[in-house]
């Protein structure tokens, strides 16, 4: 104990000789280096046990025939995850971006500590035995729980905790695909930090310094890397634009159809029967499509290199793998299943983000669309339309085209593909917001009216509580009271308005001063007039429950300066605009940036 006060002493007059001696912003540059240090350890650390997990349980394996394993490897794996997430985790560690976006909406950027490491180990047993899901996410909340952790350490205030949480994003993707820019990209579209002087130098510093930790540890390469021979050909454009409004139709499919079945397994409520059926039909899906196994980055790289045949291995397509229709017919079947499969493993147990299946999506479906175009007579590029096509994907799912763009002119090394990918991403990104406003991090969120991140002017709100704006200061009064009852409360009150309460204490209706005005000084109605005659229902009810969000569109919608707020209807107190004025003003100047 006294070993434990020591450091805790010394800790403290670390932190009052920093504030004296070394100035915040500069203090702030070298936690985002460091934040970008440990996430790129961190992306290091989970892409080398994925990879040895899924390299020991799939070497031998005998790659042109069925393959029995794939049946038991995912239901094992997302076992393993649901053990350790429940009796060593207890807590919920999945949805890494939608609980990094939650933290910053509704927690102070306040992210758990254990998810510097849980959501790599249950990641690792999830994707490693072959759930159809991306690493990308759990290192992404790694490396933003990393600089949550850091910032409270050295007690930062809420706007430079948040902008360590962006740091460690950007060095998360920064160091799992060596893409600086791309992990820059991702922190300013997906999480919505401000794009200030005061945000851009440490947002690039981490992405920096986790991408150079990655090629220290790594080399060269990356999850795929690919170099361009052939240039872009303007005569192509047209087909790039085809290309891009099918990536936002899939993009579109992909979204509804995982928000749909996660919908469909949130009714069953056995955490075991959830495992049983949805491990059931991963399984099955991955042994009949064995591309949905893991992350995909193999079948990725087969596209690029034109390789169908190592496409089909170990799938009952493989004696057909000089048939272009098979083929077609393989790949259509890998994006219509991929959803059901990427879903199934979080939704059973898994661990896991979307990142990475919409780029595998967002590869197949740039290759199936060159395939079948090459078999109508055209000449396209087959790798340049994989490479593409996952910008498409990922800038509709994820509403982030300047991610998609520059991550895929960082993989390639360099910008050749500039003019496809701009206009591909933009037109998937616009094809995707005309029918649905959100992505699949954001939607769960702003459903409940917990997303901040994304509409400042809500953002705001979404901060605030009802109960900091409630005010309890208004006299009360009974239906059976008398009008001369009445002006005794009101000689001692300081409000116009008197809510009236039944025994039970449920508001029945309200009394403005200035309707009585004209009868409260008639003495003959002082014992004939009773409340109940007097009150009025008031234009809304709030409930106690309703976030600001739908408090303000109920002033908006009855034009009311004051509303009642109650609870299962019993009386509370009050809520009135000037209050909600003067708290919204306090947040505004606290969220924003200085």
């Amino acid at each position: 104990m006294l070993l434990t006060e020591k450091i805790s002493s010394g800790f403290s007059r670390l932190i009052i000789w920093r504030v004296k001696n070394i100035p915040h912003r500069n203090f702030v540059l070298v936690l985002a280096m460091v934040v970008g240090i440990f996430s790129g350890l961190a992306a290091v650390i989970l892409k080398n046990a994925i990879h040895f997990v899924h390299s020991l349980l799939t070497e031998g394996f005998d790659l042109t025939d069925w393959n029995y394993l794939y049946l038991l490897y995912p239901m094992i794996g997302i076992f393993i995850t649901i053990l350790f997430v429940r009796y060593i985790v207890k807590d919920d560690i999945s949805h890494g971006v939608t609980k990094i976006l939650y933290a910053i909406s509704k927690k102070d950027s306040n992210i758990k500590t254990h998810n510097t490491f849980t959501s790599v180990i249950a990641s690792t047993f999830t994707i490693g035995f072959g759930g159809s899901v991306g690493a990308e996410a759990p290192i992404v909340l790694t490396g933003a729980s990393i600089g949550s952790s850091l910032g409270r350490l050295f007690h930062m205030n809420y706007k430079t905790i948040t902008l360590l949480i962006g740091c460690g994003a950007a060095g998360a993707i920064a160091g799992i695909f060596k893409a600086p820019m791309a992990g820059l990209m991702f922190t300013l579209e997906v999480l919505m930090l401000d794009l200030t002087a005061v945000s851009i130098i440490p947002l690039l510093l981490a992405a920096v310094c986790a991408a150079s930790v990655a090629y220290f540890f790594l080399g060269e390469g990356a999850e795929f890397t690919f170099l361009l021979e052939s240039p872009f050909v303007l005569e192509n454009l047209p087909y790039y634009v085809i290309l891009g409004i099918l990536g936002g139709l899939v993009s579109l499919y992909m979204t509804r159809g995982t928000l749909f079945l996660e919908r469909l397994m949130g009714k069953i409520k056995n955490p075991m029967l959830k495992w049983l059926l949805g491990g059931v039909v991963l399984s099955s899906l991955i042994f009949l499509l064995p591309p949905l196994y893991g992350e995909g980055y193999n079948t990725i790289t087969a596209m690029l290199s034109g390789n169908s045949d190592a496409i089909v291995e170990n799938s009952m397509f493989y004696a057909f793998k000089d048939n272009s229709i098979a083929i077609l017919i393989f790949l259509f079947l890998i994006v219509a299943f991929k959803v059901v499969a990427s879903t199934f493993t979080n939704a059973s147990g898994g661990v896991g983000g979307i990142f990475a299946p919409s780029l595998f999506m967002g590869g197949v479906t740039g290759y199936f669309l060159a395939l079948l175009l090459n078999h109508f007579g055209a000449d396209l590029p087959v790798s340049h339309f994989t490479l593409v096509g996952m910008a498409a994907l990922m800038a509709g799912v994820m509403q982030a085209p300047l991610t998609a763009i520059f991550l895929i002119a960082e993989i390639t090394n360099g910008y050749a593909l500039f003019i496809p990918l701009i206009t591909v991403s933009t037109l998937s990104f616009l094809t995707h917001k005309y029918f649905e406003p959100h992505t699949i991090y954001t939607k769960r969120l702003a459903r409940r009216g917990e997303l901040i991140t994304h509409h400042k002017d809500k953002a705001v709100l979404t901060l605030m509580r009802l109960n900091k704006v409630l005010e309890t200061d208004f006299l009360t009064v009974q239906p059976e009271q008398t009008l001369g009852e009445l002006i005794k409360t009101i000689a001692k009150a300081r409000r116009n308005i008197f809510p009236v309460l039944d025994d039970n204490h449920k508001l029945l209706g309200i009394v403005i001063l200035d309707d009585i005005r004209e009868i409260m000084f008639n003495n003959e109605l002082y014992t004939t007039t009773k409340v109940k005659h007097l009150m009025t229902i008031p234009p809304a009810f709030i409930d106690i429950s309703e976030n600001m969000d739908e408090v303000m569109k109920k002033f908006e919608d009855t034009g009311a300066w004051n509303l009642p707020v109650v609870e299962n209807g019993k009386y509370l107190g009050f809520v009135s605009k000037s209050k909600i004025f003067s708290v919204y003003r306090r947040v505004l100047i606290h969220f924003s940036e200085e």
